[in-house]
């Protein structure tokens, strides 16, 4: 990893001459914050034993505070017997031996506060694994753990045979309800069998969970990214059953495809707006006594609706950083410049009125960003992440626009894509995404030196990894850092925010102003031939004769710091470019 450093170390002294050296108005750390998900397994393996561990982040994690990160997500850490990698957790409050102790944990928090990044937790609040000390003594009955879980006696059908209580189904196929042979009841796992559901109709285990946040937050982490929201509650047993979900229509002759029903009483229920303000109520406790403010961030694949109803009010607040699944979910690698502005307001529009935007391309249940969107398009989606209003998430391996690696059947260890047959898991696998980090041109990319890695490291690996663009003339990397570190100033960090579609809806062209200071203008091109950029079109008011490239795809012909007329100037096909133009005597970008 020397290499990798040093050569990190040169580029960003010769990158802090490209500044124009105003101070950004004082935001909270969060509010303007880019942050890095970490999938632990696959980031640095310390011990030579093939699986990522937290040794490895700390010996590693000053690589994301010098490529521009101000917090870092890990994926679960927690004790567990490793069906769905870590979300189903027996000891909520131990490390998972594969990973280290609680002292490495330490050590990394430790590490994390100084250098100024911030550390967030993954919380897996709806389930737990079967193998938690909880769900055993659930099901043995015994009093407080009686009701921890959603147990059901059953209904009998026509012919009296003991069946469901629901038609529901499991997100990973077949049947959401268990039978128990200890308890003789159903018990309700929206996931896999082996993760039950927890019930949070029961103030214990409400009580319960609050205390596992409380515990990590007294160790000096961030907040938490808060796992499967949506799931969170069912509806209420009426009579002596749940009430079935409708067909969807869309699945026919599959019915134990979670696609088959509309999810209409596991999903989505009123009660869950108001658990995530009483989660925010615990993090809050922490903000008040310490330095720095905590924070919530949510996942929840649901309607644009229901993900904004997270921000809470302000009477009830509730995540700071509701996922924006917008581009994730409805860009495709054929999407135009104006499927792409509308997916944006979408969001600007929807979020209430004083709350801080988010924009998320990829995580470790998505297709990386170069291989769904594709590889040309992999610096302009780069590019809008950092420059768009708000806060930008990056999966680890976009920064160098790592591809998706296929995982043959034998191979394959996603409990989603087991759950299916040779002929269609990689439909479902998440393998593919979750390949180790590729740091350099070594032996498994300079991710570990065992003889076989969790998964296999990706084929392309000693041409596309860490090192490599560094030491480059230009390269995704050295791209993606000039990004970060000019979204820290004022043109970025306290811009207006001005959006045109034009060229027959392929060009977005947006402009980011601060009165007095000057501008900077993005233009991506979703075309798949070259456009011609005319600023003076787009924006009548301003035609200015020259601006300062502050960075671009590799497509584009030009460097960092060179002046252009922004008028009369050919930007490459599925490419994107970010210019300046200071006002006055301020020094601009050279």
């Amino acid at each position: 990893m020397a290499i990798t450093v040093a050569l990190l170390t040169t580029f960003l002294a010769l990158a802090a001459t490209h500044t124009n050296g105003q101070e950004a108005k004082k935001f909270d750390w969060w509010e303007r914050g880019n942050f890095y998900q970490i999938y632990p397994r696959s980031f640095k393996d310390s011990d030579g034993d093939g699986i990522g561990d937290l040794k490895g982040i700390t010996e590693t994690i000053d690589y994301l505070k010098q490529i521009g990160i101000d917090g870092v997500w890990l994926s679960p850490i927690f004790k567990s017997p490793m069906n769905d990698f870590g979300y189903d957790i027996s000891d909520f409050y131990a490390i998972q031996e594969e990973y280290g102790t609680m002292e490495d944990f330490e050590e990394l928090a430790t590490k994390c506060r100084s250098i100024g990044l911030k550390l967030i937790l993954d919380f897996v609040p709806n389930h737990s694994s079967d193998e938690h000390e909880f769900f055993r003594l659930s099901e043995d009955g015994v009093a407080p753990y009686k009701d921890y879980y959603i147990w059901h006696d059953g209904v009998a059908d026509g012919n009296g045979t003991r069946q469901p209580p629901s038609n529901w189904i499991s997100v990973f196929r077949g049947s959401a309800w268990q039978w128990s042979d200890k308890r003789q009841q159903y018990y309700l796992h929206q996931f896999q069998r082996k993760q039950p559901d927890l019930n949070f109709r029961n103030p214990a285990v409400v009580e319960e969970m609050k205390n596992v946040m409380r515990f990590w937050l007294g160790k000096g982490i961030a907040g938490f990214r808060i796992d499967a929201l949506p799931y969170l509650f069912e509806s209420d047993v009426v009579g002596d059953r749940y009430r079935d979900e409708p067909a969807s229509g869309l699945v026919r002759n599959d019915p134990d495809n979670p696609a088959f029903l509309v999810h209409t009483e596991t999903k989505d229920q009123p009660e869950t707006y108001d658990m995530v303000h009483q989660w925010r109520a615990v993090v809050d406790e922490f903000t008040a006594t310490d330095n720095f403010t905590r924070i919530i961030l949510t996942e929840a694949y649901t309607s644009l609706e229901n993900t904004t109803r997270f921000y809470g009010t302000r009477d009830a607040p509730g995540a700071q950083i509701p996922f924006n699944f917008q581009l994730i979910s409805y860009l495709t690698i054929n999407s135009t410049g104006q499927q792409f502005a509308d997916l944006v307001e979408s969001w600007l529009k929807a979020m209430p009125r004083g709350s801080i935007a988010n924009w998320v391309l990829g995580n470790h249940d998505n297709s990386r960003v170069a291989t769904r969107l594709g590889v040309p398009r992999a610096d302009l989606y780069n590019i809008a992440l950092q420059t768009l209003p708000g806060i930008a998430v990056t999966y680890y391996g976009e920064e160098i626009a790592m591809v998706d690696q296929y995982i043959s059947w034998a191979d394959t260890i996603d409990p989603a894509a087991c759950n299916a047959d040779e002929a269609t898991y990689t439909l479902y696998s998440r393998d593919p995404v979750r390949t180790p980090f590729q740091w350099s041109n070594a032996t498994n990319a300079g991710f570990s030196d065992a003889a076989r890695t969790w998964l296999p490291v990706a084929d392309g690996y000693r041409e596309l990894n860490v090192a490599q663009q560094l030491a480059a003339p230009k390269s995704h990397l050295k791209t993606f850092i000039q990004l970060t570190h000019y979204r820290k100033r004022r043109l970025l960090a306290e811009g207006s925010f001005e959006l045109r579609v034009v060229n027959g809806g392929n060009l977005v062209v947006y402009r980011r102003r601060v009165a007095g200071l000057g501008y900077a203008v993005v233009a991506l091109n979703f075309n798949d031939k070259p456009v011609q950029l005319n600023l003076g079109r787009v924006f009548p008011d301003s035609k200015p004769s020259r601006m300062t490239v502050v960075a671009s795809s590799l497509q584009v012909p030009v460097a960092q710091g060179a002046r252009i007329n922004p008028n009369r100037f050919s930007l490459p096909a599925n490419a994107g470019i970010v210019l300046q133009r200071v006002l006055g005597a301020n020094p601009v970008v050279a």
